[in-house]
């Protein structure tokens, strides 16, 4: 997909999942169309009705007790937020009372939850709020943002939890979920990339309980979505989630600037029979690209790690050759040694491959058997299968040998 922010389609999954419509592209990313949406929200407001935590700040649509919990939860842990929550709304219960506040008296309140500028900017905002509001809340995020301390998120947080509005709250959670959901390849750590979640989750939300909406993603990313042992198996959006169904779920959401890509080296097997078609295989049912079909990749074993094993070292197409025959029972005719290279970026992987244009002997052909995993293909027909971008990448590489 070019100028694309997403490692896998939704529409190789139709039928397969709970995918059962296509929408546009936002910001490099397909997205689902309304009815899957719908089915989404469903699915996932079924289950934050069961299962949402029950949480003091919660219990209110006050926006004053939102906004000190939101302002809280930033860089602390719920569990730590609770009593500090609960004694501060003791002491300052409105925004006037915060507003009239001694600075000192907040200090001392807020010690040990740290990060003191977060107080100062509470101080700050309640007497913006008293003075230039009349002590009411801004009830639109963009109103809200220009309050001292409060960003995107919270903005949204409130606009959407208190006031109703249509808007996302997007933090790590929401963009975990939903890089997971459209295995959106975004980095993450770059603040720019910010605006594709905010895109994508203002598309899928709707107008439907906005609050709820954002608050379920709260809740999902700290349970069954979690940074480093998600519980893809049960999670109550398994069967819409791309990175579940691919098998790929810790490798969102990308943090490039902290996580170096690991490469991959891979041969790839372009193996004409006598009528003009290509082999291809489907992938496996789960892992990378799952049920996707590709032609023939064969794994290569860096020369460090082949010496390590006691291995023999050979020309890379004479691996390719006893590769083939070992799997395909074959012995193709290799026609040119290499006819090029192509890299592709999976999130925290790259794949380096290069391509090797075999064709098929006549006693392997006449001998072949086909089976469900396999298939033939001509290059001006490749419209009856699901090919990922990379294989994509590989037949355009084969139609510039061919100059086709």
């Amino acid at each position: 997909m070019s100028g694309s922010n997403q490692d896998f389609s939704p529409k190789d999954w139709i039928g397969q999942s709970a995918i059962v419509d296509l929408g546009p592209t936002i910001e490099g990313v397909e997205v689902w169309g309304e009815q899957t949406n719908q089915a989404f929200r469903k699915t996932l407001f079924d289950w934050y009705d069961r299962e949402g935590r029950h949480l003091p700040w919660r219990e209110s649509k006050d926006p004053y007790r939102i906004w000190i919990s939101e302002i809280m939860l930033q860089q602390t842990q719920v569990n730590t937020v609770i009593p500090y929550y609960q004694r501060f709304l003791q002491v300052f219960p409105t925004v006037v009372d915060l507003a009239a506040a001694e600075e000192d008296d907040l200090l001392k309140l807020w010690a040990g939850l740290g990060y003191y500028s977060r107080a100062k900017n509470l101080h700050k905002a309640a007497q913006e709020i008293v003075n230039d509001y009349g002590g009411r809340f801004p009830q639109t995020a963009k109103e809200l943002k220009k309050l001292s301390g409060i960003g995107p998120y919270t903005a949204g947080a409130i606009a959407s939890i208190a006031f109703g509005q249509a808007v996302p709250a997007i933090d790590g959670n929401a963009m975990r979920v939903f890089s997971r959901l459209f295995t959106i390849n975004a980095d993450i750590s770059r603040q720019k990339n910010h605006a594709i979640f905010r895109e994508v989750v203002a598309y899928v939300m709707g107008d439907e309980r906005p609050g709820d909406f954002n608050q379920a993603l709260m809740d999902l990313g700290s349970s069954y979505e979690t940074a480093k042992k998600p519980l893809s198996d049960i999670s109550p959006i398994k069967d819409f989630n791309l990175a579940t169904l691919t098998g790929t779920e810790l490798d969102y959401p990308v943090k490039l600037s902290k996580t170096k890509s690991k490469t991959i080296h891979y041969q790839a097997l372009l193996l004409e029979n006598s009528q003009g078609q290509y082999l291809i295989e489907k992938r496996p049912s789960q892992g990378l690209l799952a049920n996707l079909w590709t032609v023939p990749l064969f794994e290569v074993a860096n020369q460090e790690e082949a010496d390590q094993q006691g291995g023999e070292e050979r020309q890379p197409y004479q691996n390719l050759v006893a590769e083939a025959e070992a799997v395909y029972d074959l012995r193709p005719v290799v026609m040119k040694k290499s006819i090029g290279h192509v890299r592709h970026v999976f999130s925290h992987r790259l794949w380096e491959i290069d391509l090797y244009y075999a064709k098929l002997s006549p006693a392997a052909e006449k001998g072949w058997q086909d089976q469900e995993d396999n298939d033939w293909v001509f290059l001006h027909d490749l419209n009856h299968h699901a090919y990922p971008t990379v294989q994509m990448k590989i037949w355009q590489a084969l139609k510039d040998y061919l100059d086709l």
